[in-house]
């Protein structure tokens, strides 16, 4: 150390670089419980995804065989490359399945418990109502209940704080979507009240 330099650089600069010791956690209070029981094991899921897959790859290649999966004159017919990729996805969903059954691979471990599926559901619900409200109500209306109720339900934001946020969300995606680009949106009651 010569002139108060080590290793090329000035010494007090040393000490600031090092990274932290420490780590900031931040706890979720609403975490699910770790001791929360299985609704469902991996080995369950495995079995019934596989199912489902070859059932997908036979009925997409007894379609495509019928409308053609062979070799016409001037080329492949129309189900000849996705009849060999049904076959191909089928073979996969069978070895994957055989895999799973002959090892047993997944049967003790949980999938999913009761309060992560809780959390899940606290979202896919009223996804799942959102879909259905937007043919009924328009998407600005039924954005505008999603947005509140997210926000005041499950992130326990103050009320007005959410009928605000909600509004001016689906405000701005009206004026983007319906006045800017004139886009056609599913519309309600409350778009054709306005003239819209």
């Amino acid at each position: 150390m010569t002139g108060g330099v080590t290793n090329g650089a000035p010494a007090s600069t040393t000490a600031s670089m090092a990274p932290p010791d420490r780590e900031i956690v931040v706890d979720d209070p609403d975490a699910p419980e770790a001791d929360s029981p299985a609704v469902v094991r991996n080995r369950t899921v495995d079995v019934v995804v596989y199912l489902m897959l070859l059932a997908l790859a036979a009925t997409l290649a007894f379609d495509n065989w019928r409308t053609g999966a062979g070799w016409a004159p001037d080329g492949p017919q129309a189900g000849y490359f996705p009849f060999y990729l049904s076959i191909l996805l089928g073979g996969a969903s069978l070895f994957g399945l055989i895999g799973v059954l002959v090892t047993g691979a997944g049967k003790d471990a949980s999938f999913v418990t009761r309060a992560q599926l809780r959390r899940v559901m606290q979202v896919f619900v009223p996804t799942l109502l959102f879909c259905l409200f937007t043919q009924w109500l328009g998407i600005y209306l039924a954005s505008f209940l999603l947005t509140a109720g997210f926000m005041a339900i499950i992130g326990r934001i103050a009320l007005w704080k959410s009928l605000l946020t909600a509004f001016l969300f689906a405000l701005i995606m009206f004026i983007i979507f319906d006045i800017a680009f004139d886009v056609i949106m599913p519309k309600g009651p409350l778009e054709a009240f306005f003239g819209y």
